[in-house]
């Protein structure tokens, strides 16, 4: 993984190429409009900066220029013409699907084996069973809060959340460093 200084310089200079495209276009904004200008094109910029390697990063960039969002022209816009936008590495699509069908091969069929089951009065759920269920629960909340995370299995959910923090606090810290950089100086 690349230094996080260097995912600061990518990310800057994509979110300004992005600000710059857009006002050319249109001088005279709304606030409104200037809001999500900032807001498209930070998210591009910083999906920009993974170059289409991650899955959360091209999920991104195909949800701000698929077709019916309303801001598709937008994003289209900072990203920039097609020949100028860098290739991404493309993952089979059959990928996940086909490590889940080696995967259940590997587990045994339980049909096969005659077990005897003790019939008693139902009692507290057991600590495992509620373990895995506030796990799912996580699981469940992660995958909303992830761009593209409901098409990922565990592994590589947690893979893409921690690069996803990383660029989104390669973020935080650019746009802090430019806003304590534009306040105005006190010379009391």
């Amino acid at each position: 993984m690349r230094s996080p200084f260097s995912l600061k310089q990518e990310f800057l200079k994509n979110w300004i190429l992005g600000l710059q495209r857009c006002r050319s276009s249109k001088k005279n904004m709304s606030i409104f409009e200037r809001k999500k200008v900032i807001k498209l094109s930070a998210d591009v910029a910083v999906a920009s900066a993974r170059k289409g390697i991650t899955c959360w990063s091209r999920a991104l960039i195909a949800d701000a220029v698929k077709e019916g969002n309303a801001d598709k022209h937008l994003a289209e816009k900072i990203l920039g013409p097609a020949s100028e936008r860098q290739p991404t590495e493309k993952v089979p699509v059959g990928a996940m699907a086909y490590n889940k069908r080696i995967r259940s091969k590997k587990i045994p069929k339980r049909s096969s084996v005659i077990r005897r089951t003790i019939k008693c009065a139902p009692q507290a759920a057991r600590p495992s069973s509620i373990v895995k269920r506030l796990v799912g629960k996580r699981r469940q909340i992660l995958r909303s809060l992830i761009p593209g995370g409901e098409f990922m299995n565990g592994v590589s959910l947690i893979e893409e959340t921690l690069d996803y923090i990383i660029l989104l606090r390669a973020q935080v810290d650019v746009m802090r460093s430019l806003a304590s950089a534009s306040k105005p100086v006190n010379l009391n």
